[in-house]
């Protein structure tokens, strides 16, 4: 049993930004919260493309009046990383990486979580529990044969490696259209499949006009309104809108088809969840769930609506826990605010 303060005791699962945000809430409001995380701090980001250059600027990454300083107009990956590993640092926060939380519980003296460490497994008791695990880790998966050997990826890094290799994307929203486009400039024979028949609304405004074109001049092959049958160590069988199959060469696959969160754990932890959209049940004022004590904070409070919540509003949670009336007020003003910039 891990020794904790005599006060009210608070565990938050997840060191994003999100978590950390609800760590500094907490902090000013006389609570000394331990952060852990499966991974490393901001494990997301990590997993974000080297170099990737962010969408949003850098005021709306900003958490605990901390600014995000950056060489350009928006910031990379490598600059949000300095950055949050700054907030850790400069607010004191404590954080214990690579301890995935596995299970939790209430109990009349709090909730008991057991958690994996690299040393075993460990139970720590707190009064509350924040979940703020995202998504990331939990990839959707194509339910093929094939998709875990060695060479099939949900995540894409990097472009150099695949240098003169034949590589599939599968998926057609920005992060699939990004890494297709990535690999083609690095050199990739890019093939990327796709299940709806045109690319959604949703891809931002600056790639679809690249990947559209580099697609019109054969640059990149397309296979749209296709459905993955099965993956082979060295090729991908697609089936077509016509139902006929294609098997095409792939020393990569890029399985880039969106996650969720981890439903399971919440089930576990006794969350009652929507059986369609996988929403929790909670409380809006504080998003205290039907479990004493368990909190959720960031995109997991909206099921499989995971890219309602991102960073820009979800960074707002904590005040919503750990506040007062007027904390909550305030932090619904600044939410809605977000939402109005990107129309929302």
């Amino acid at each position: 049993m891990t020794a904790l303060p005599t006060r009210q005791t608070v565990v938050i699962a997840g060191a994003g930004p999100i978590g950390l945000a609800c760590a500094i809430s907490a902090r000013r409001h006389g609570l000394d919260p331990l952060v852990i995380d499966a991974g490393a701090v901001c494990n997301a980001i990590v997993h974000y493309p080297i170099g990737m250059t962010f969408f949003t600027t850098p005021e709306r990454l900003e958490i605990g009046g901390h600014p995000l300083a950056c060489g350009g107009a928006k910031p990379t990956r490598e600059e949000v990383l300095m950055y949050y590993r700054g907030i850790v640092r400069n607010e004191g926060i404590r954080v214990r990486t690579y301890t995935r939380l596995r299970n939790a519980a209430r109990h009349a003296d709090g909730v008991h979580c057991s958690v994996a460490t690299r040393l075993g497994e460990e139970t720590v008791r707190c009064d509350r529990l924040v979940l703020a695990t995202g998504y990331f880790d939990h990839p959707n998966r194509l339910d093929v044969s094939g998709e875990d050997l060695p060479h099939v990826s949900h995540y894409f890094r990097e472009a150099h490696p695949d240098y003169g290799l034949d590589a599939v994307v599968i998926g057609g929203k920005n992060s699939a259209v990004e890494a297709a486009l990535a690999l083609f400039r690095a050199g990739a024979r890019v093939t990327l499949v796709y299940r709806g028949t045109a690319f959604p609304r949703s891809v931002k405004y600056w790639l679809r006009p690249d990947i559209e074109n580099r697609i019109k001049a054969c640059e990149i092959q397309a296979r749209l309104g296709a459905t993955i049958v099965r993956i082979e160590p060295r090729h991908i069988v697609i089936r077509n809108a016509q139902g006929e199959e294609e098997s095409l060469p792939a020393d990569r696959v890029y399985a880039l088809t969106g996650f969720q969160p981890d439903f399971a754990l919440f089930e576990r932890i006794g969350i009652a969840l929507d059986r369609e959209s996988r929403r929790p049940a909670l409380d809006p004022e504080t998003f205290e769930t039907n479990v004493p004590g368990v909190h959720l904070a960031g995109s997991v409070t909206r099921g499989r609506a995971t890219s309602d919540i991102f960073i820009e509003n979800g960074r707002f949670d904590g005040e919503k826990i750990f506040g007062d009336a007027e904390d909550r007020e305030r932090a619904r003003r600044l939410y809605a605010e977000v939402n109005r910039q990107y129309g929302e």
